[in-house]
């Protein structure tokens, strides 16, 4: 096999993992065998744990980078601190090793809610309201699922997760309202982005 057929094939089972939404059920730890040195996914274990290592959160398999509570939950109060502040892009990067850190399949659902939180509002600054409304509503899902498996996963970090949830519904009600208006009111958006709701 020439080195373009890998390449093709890496790019394919890249394409597979990415495919889907993530309804999450709890699923195994699973060392992934298909990868090679240069697979950007398993670039990132650096802990000892067998390369490519992944866990199944719904049908997908998501990178697992196990680092302790303690850090994730460093993790996670950067990362809500950098959203408070509205540095949107900056709490995606902080709450993506706490998401990748745990096998709690309750906790990365919430920690992956946050992570499209954060990112709904990267896309509400850069004018794509299809981007923000996208993000927000893959926030809505994660977020109602880690709900469902364990409340006490969002109970724990002191977030509560049924207002915010209503905030976010309230939001995608604007994002949906502020597209008729963008043509005349351009700067609509980053209005919404100073009402962002508030995780704590």
């Amino acid at each position: 096999m020439g080195e373009s057929d890998g390449g093709t094939e890496r790019g394919e089972r890249r394409s597979r993992r990415r495919a889907g939404d993530a309804a999450a059920a709890p699923g195994p730890i699973i060392p992934r065998d298909d990868g090679g040195p240069d697979d950007p996914v398993d670039a990132l274990f650096q802990t000892g744990l067998p390369p490519g290592s992944v866990i199944r959160q719904g049908d997908r398999l998501k990178a697992y980078r196990p680092i302790s509570p303690d850090r994730r939950r460093e993790a996670l109060e950067a990362g809500i601190a950098a959203y408070s502040r509205g540095d949107f892009f900056e709490a995606h990067e902080l709450l993506e090793p706490a998401w990748m850190g745990t096998s709690d399949i309750a906790e990365r659902e919430l920690y992956q809610g946050l992570i499209k939180l954060a990112a709904g509002y990267v896309h509400c600054i850069r004018g794509n309201p299809i981007g923000m409304s996208r993000n927000l509503e893959g926030a809505r899902l994660h977020l109602a699922k880690s709900m469902e498996l364990d409340p006490a996963a969002a109970e724990s970090a002191g977030i509560d997760l049924l207002d915010l949830l209503m905030e976010i519904e309230v939001r995608l009600k604007s994002v949906h309202v502020a597209v008729g208006h963008l043509n005349t009111n351009p700067a609509i958006l980053l209005e919404l982005a100073e009402a962002a709701p508030r995780i704590r």
